[in-house]
């Protein structure tokens, strides 16, 4: 089998590919198999069977590391435009690669951190492509980083609200309650209960300066968490609106398109959108996958099977 066989397999993941697909099924279930374990060594009424889980483990940990080895071997192929040297540094130092990597060594030398494991986990979203680069969870990506500013003022408002409302709350029950608030920081637990409508209640005041401080941070607390709920929500409208759009605008406008199709051989098979070389003038619109548009956000990645959509500059020029 080729090295770009294998690359295609393990790193892309075509739905039209059966090893693909298959690898990525199998992947996923020897995910399960050792988080399953993790999860069991838990229970100490399952003892006995420690040493058969720890054996279970030890097989799903070997496949770890020889998939981790044919990713790093395969890297130039995911980076193309970098020599094998860089290509591999880029591998080992990016999300994927990170998260690989701390999935593994715990097993071996940090039986103290074994709960990084359980980052294996975040490989199954991968393997379904639902990550930043493909499918439906780029919708996700794409709205999230276009509010991403109002998302995080929304946080700056959380943060300075569970302050004071941390401040406030040692004010008025300090001297009823010294050894519950101690200081100004002491009360940081009950206000985010409070302000996120947890309300644990293992912390509560009992004067009625604290009682009227709760009430006043429990109001708060629904509005605040209201505000990126609907910064997202909005988002998502937003973005579904500007898809449909986009797909009406130049049929209307009569604006010049130009279709591109990836295949194994193209160009631009593999690429990011920020990567590709447009003909001048022209823009990418839209990218058709598996009968989805996407917005073609700078990280969007190329496959197999896409549909590149060019727009003439003037189509850009529309206010949505």
């Amino acid at each position: 089998m080729s090295k770009q066989r294998i690359f295609n397999i393990i790193q892309i993941g075509n739905k039209d590919d059966i090893p693909s697909r298959l690898f990525d099924i199998f992947i996923t279930i020897i995910i399960s198999i050792n988080i399953l374990v993790m999860v069991l060594e838990t229970y100490s009424e399952l003892s006995p069977y420690f040493c058969f889980m720890d054996k279970i483990a030890y097989i799903t940990i070997f496949i770890f590391c020889l998939e981790y080895a044919l990713r790093i071997w395969t890297a130039d192929l995911l980076y193309p435009n970098l020599s094998k040297a860089k290509a591999i540094l880029k591998f080992l130092i990016s999300f994927d690669g990170i998260v690989d990597l701390f999935t593994i060594l715990p097993f071996f030398y940090l039986s103290g951190f074994v709960a990084f494991r359980i980052l294996r986990i975040v490989r199954i979203f991968h393997l379904f492509r639902i990550n930043g680069q493909y499918d439906s969870f780029a919708v996700i990506i794409s709205v999230l980083q276009e509010k991403k500013n109002q998302i995080l003022s929304s946080v700056m408002i959380v943060l300075i609200l569970m302050l004071a409302s941390s401040i406030g709350i040692y004010y008025a029950e300090h001297d009823a309650q010294p050894e519950v608030f101690r200081n100004a920081f002491s009360g940081i637990w009950w206000s985010v209960s409070t302000l996120l409508t947890v309300g644990y209640g293992d912390i509560y005041p009992i004067t009625v300066a604290g009682r009227i401080m709760a009430i006043v941070t429990a109001f708060l607390g629904v509005g605040v968490v209201a505000i990126p709920t609907g910064i997202i929500s909005a988002g998502f409208v937003e973005h579904y609106s500007r898809v449909k759009l986009l797909a009406n605008f130049a049929k209307d406008e009569h604006i010049d398109l130009i279709t591109v199709n990836i295949n194994d051989v193209h160009c631009w098979n593999g690429l990011r959108i920020s990567e590709i070389s447009a003909p001048d003038h022209f823009l990418p619109a839209v990218v058709m996958r598996d009968d989805e548009a996407l917005i073609p956000i700078q990280e969007l990645k190329l496959k197999t099977g896409d549909k590149v959509i060019l727009a003439a500059d003037v189509y850009f020029l529309h206010t949505y």
